[in-house]
């Protein structure tokens, strides 16, 4: 038996067979016996090239995000991590695992507040626990930054090379553990007497969940991610990584170390080059249609016709992350998993005619934010794309009566 398992194709055809036993309802307790039984180790790879294919051959992208969380346990530990990169310090990955430290103090500290209150609070101790909670897991929403680099950084590159499915399922992963911190966040937050019993049932139905999250998702990346995108990415895709970090910004940690890959040649950003655009209605140049886009005061990106990716604006105070990574990417990786298909039925809708445009709107960090996409279209009405276009709407909601041209001076 030994000899069929250490053939890596014998390997993850088992590996596949259990999680589809998953699918397919086998208690998973005794799925996850006999995936350690059998697999005493399998290459971090291997678990990548899994999950792809069993997309890939027609399990939907929901039940492999429903079935990670089993998977991930039963290997937990027996994920050959031998052959993983080494990186230097203040690479892209050497940042991620900083930060998944700093994450791991504060579940630490969690669990600890979590034993407190199985042997009993009194006096003034449940409003201080309360208060130390709360900011405890407000440290912990500052996991947002961690995610949203992967989501737009790594995963772009991962997907250029092939790799689309795990990147997806990560992804719902992290919507799961967002909604999760929020739950625990709102449970902290209720008005009422904060008593021991309310307290561990809080923990029991919403922190401890939360905290495991977090846990779980290093695992992920440590064991999984990390080692699997080092294998596949180059020293250039890392240093274009590492250049556009800070437009995202970090999670619980400062990197104090520059990182230079050698070897690798650095590619200065270039300005738009100076030229004259004429259209119709008239003429500037590439350098005053640069300041234009940067100056309305609305996010833009195009999608081209073949649902890529081509451009977005870089206005001073953007509303959605949005980096050089994601040029050239499909649309729907750029969304999470949950909204893709509301994102299929609009560009559908778009190319076929039914539709010009499709708005939306949402309530975000206190701020009223409008979305809207329209179809571009060419002079014999042919697709040519799409435009997103979304703007904070917060304050000129408040605007009443009249702001006229010759009251400039009286408010300047």
């Amino acid at each position: 038996m030994s000899e069929i398992i250490n053939n890596s194709r014998s390997r993850k055809d088992l590996l596949k067979h259990m999680i589809l036993q998953l699918h397919d309802g086998v208690a998973p307790e005794a799925v996850k016996a006999r995936m350690i039984e059998l697999l005493t180790k399998i290459p971090y790879g291997e678990v990548v090239e899994v999950e792809q294919e069993l997309i890939s051959e027609g399990l939907p992208e929901s039940e492999v995000l429903r079935l990670c969380d089993i998977h991930s346990q039963a290997l937990e530990g027996h994920i050959d991590l031998s052959g993983m990169k080494i990186v230097a310090p203040g690479h892209p990955v050497d940042t991620f695992k900083g930060e998944n430290r700093e994450l791991e103090k504060v579940v630490r500290e969690l669990h600890a507040l979590f034993a407190l209150t199985e042997t009993g609070l009194s006096g003034s101790e449940p409003e201080k626990l309360l208060n130390t909670l709360k900011g405890l897991f407000n440290k912990l929403m500052d996991v947002d930054k961690h995610y949203r680099r992967k989501e737009n950084l790594l995963f772009p590159f991962l997907e250029k090379y092939g790799i689309t499915g795990p990147p997806t399922v990560m992804w719902g992963k992290h919507d799961e553990t967002r909604d999760l911190l929020k739950n625990a966040i709102n449970a902290l937050n209720m008005p009422g007497e904060f008593t021991p019993e309310m307290i561990q049932m809080k923990v029991e139905l919403h922190l401890a969940p939360a905290a495991k999250a977090i846990t779980d998702m290093i695992m992920k990346e440590e064991e999984i991610l990390f080692p699997m995108a080092l294998d596949k990415l180059t020293e250039t895709d890392w240093y274009q990584i590492y250049r556009q970090t800070n437009e995202i910004g970090y999670c619980l940690y400062d990197p104090t170390i520059a990182w230079k890959p050698q070897g690798v040649e650095i590619i200065e950003e270039t300005s738009a080059e100076e030229g004259s655009i004429n259209l119709p209605s008239g003429k500037f140049t590439s350098e005053e249609l640069l300041s234009i886009l940067n100056t309305l005061p609305v996010d833009l990106t195009f999608v081209d016709r073949n649902d890529k990716v081509k451009y977005f604006s870089q206005g001073k105070e953007r509303i959605f992350d949005r980096n050089r990574a994601i040029l050239g990417r499909d649309v729907r990786m750029c969304h999470p998993p949950s909204s893709v298909h509301v994102v299929d039925q609009i560009v559908a809708d778009f190319k076929s005619g039914k539709a010009d445009s499709a708005p939306f709107w949402i309530q975000m960090g206190g701020k009223f934010i409008h979305i809207e996409y329209f179809a571009l279209r060419n002079e014999n009405g042919e697709y040519l794309g799409t435009l997103e276009m979304s703007q904070d709407l917060t304050e000129k909601r408040k605007i009443s009566g009249d702001q006229r041209l010759l009251s400039y001076r009286k408010n300047n």
